[in-house]
C-alpha cells in the first residue's frame, strides 16, 4: 500500500492500528547537544549524573589499587623506639610532604590542615557554578586547565619528594622498615618450622648473666633502656633485640661492630662511648647466653 507521493514507501501494519514505519536505511543516532547551537546540557540531572558515574569509575579504580598494593602492616606503636620513622599510606604522601613546608606547619599548621584543604575542597564544590562557559575543550579553557595541571603536577612532585626523603632517612639511619623485618622473621621461622615470634618469647625467659658487671653502668650511660626497655628484653616485634641471650646470636666481634657503627634501628655509639667502654660492654653482652 502506498501513501502520499512516494509509491515505493514501505508500510507496516501493527495489529489493527495502521502505523506507518519507514524501513531503516542506516544507524539511528540521536543528535547530541552540538546539533543545537547556543544550547547546553542541563546540569541537573544530565551532567551531574555523568559526573557521578565517572566518579564511581575512579573510586573503583582507586579501591582496586589500594587492595592490590595494600599499606604495609607495621608493628604496634612503641614510644620507646626512638628510631621509628612514621610514614602514612602512599595515597597521603603528598599531604604528608606538604605539611613539612615552612608556612603550613608549626605556627601555621591550622592553615595547612584546615585552611588550604578547605579552599581546595570549596573550589571543587563551586566550580560548576563559577565556570559557566559553554566551551568544553580544555585547551580553550586556559585558567581551568592550568589549575588542574598544576594540581596534578604538585601531587606527583610532593609524593616523589616524600618517598625520596623517606628512603634517604632509612639509608642515613641504617634502618630496615618494620614490614620487611616482619617478613624476614616470618620467613626464617617458617624455614626452621617454628611459629613466628616463638623464638623471641623463649629468649625473653633467659636470665641476664652477671647482672653486677660494671658494663651494666655503661648501658645506663648509653641509655640502652630507652629502646631495649628497663628489663633489657627489647621488642622483637619492632626489631629491637633482647640483651637476654644475645651472645647466642652475635659474636663479640659482631657486637663491637654493631655498637660502634650501628645496625638497622640501632644508632652508632662511637661518638658516645670510648673504645674501652665499647669493648667492656660487648664483652659482657657476648656472655649473655642460654647456658
Amino acid at each position: 500500500m502506498a501513501h502520499g507521493h512516494k509509491s515505493n514507501e514501505k508500510v507496516v501494519f501493527v495489529g489493527d492500528s495502521r502505523v506507518r514505519k519507514k524501513a531503516k536505511t542506516g544507524p539511528s543516532i540521536p543528535p547530541d547537544y552540538s546539533s543545537y547551537p547556543g544550547k547546553s546540557e542541563a546540569f541537573i540531572p544530565n551532567f551531574l549524573l555523568k559526573e557521578w558515574m565517572v566518579g564511581v569509575v575512579v573510586l573503583v579504580g582507586f579501591l582496586v589499587l589500594t587492595i592490590a598494593e595494600p599499606a604495609p602492616l607495621g608493628y604496634p606503636a612503641d614510644p620507646t623506639n626512638a628510631a621509628f620513622i612514621p610514614m602514612p599510606d602512599w595515597y597521603f604522601l603528598f599531604l604528608y610532604q606538604f605539611l613539612k613546608l615552612q608556612y603550613v606547619s608549626k605556627d601555621y599548621v591550622v592553615l595547612g590542615t584546615v585552611g588550604i584543604p578547605g579552599v581546595a575542597f570549596g573550589a571543587l564544590l563551586l566550580a560548576p557554578f563559577l565556570d559557566t562557559g559553554k566551551e568544553r575543550r580544555f585547551y580553550r579553557r586556559p585558567i581551568t586547565a592550568i589549575l588542574m595541571f598544576m594540581s596534578l603536577i604538585s601531587v606527583f612532585y610532593l609524593t616523589k619528594q616524600s618517598w625520596d626523603h623517606y628512603q634517604h632517612e632509612l639509608k642515613l639511619t641504617n634502618t630496615i622498615p618494620e614490614h620487611i623485618l616482619r617478613e624476614e622473621k616470618a620467613r626464617e621461622a617458617a624455614e626452621k618450622g617454628q611459629e613466628p615470634g616463638g623464638e623471641a618469647a623463649a629468649a625473653a625467659d633467659i636470665p641476664l648473666v652477671d647482672k653486677d658487671d660494671p658494663a651494666v653502668e655503661i648501658t645506663k650511660k648509653a641509655q640502652c633502656v630507652a629502646c631495649h626497655g628497663a628489663d633489657l628484653k627489647g621488642n622483637e616485634g619492632a626489631g629491637i633485640p633482647s640483651f637476654h641471650g644475645i651472645g647466642d646470636t652475635f659474636t663479640k666481634e659482631e657486637l663491637v661492630d654493631i655498637v660502634t657503627n650501628g645496625k638497622n634501628n640501632m644508632p652508632s655509639f662511637k661518638d658516645k662511648l670510648s673504645p674501652e667502654e665499647i669493648d667492656q660492654l660487648t664483652t659482657w653482652l657476648a656472655k649473655q647466653k642460654k647456658a
